[in-house]
């Protein structure tokens, strides 16, 4: 192989390297907003004006 060849394999290699550490801090991205997601739809159902006991022992 020559070198231009040799450049052009390392560049391709370092844009396939690229590519999948993007990819793979997408996936951890779209993960943790995920389980944002699902902790801001579990909100306690209490009525209002109801005080909630605390034990205090």
């Amino acid at each position: 192989m020559s070198r231009t060849e040799h450049v052009i394999e390392r560049a391709m290699a370092a844009v396939a390297a690229s590519k999948a550490l993007r990819e793979a801090e997408a996936q951890r991205r779209r993960e943790t907003f995920q389980k944002i997601q699902i902790a801001n739809q579990r909100r306690p159902n209490i009525p209002k004006g109801i005080q909630l006991p605390l034990d205090l022992h």
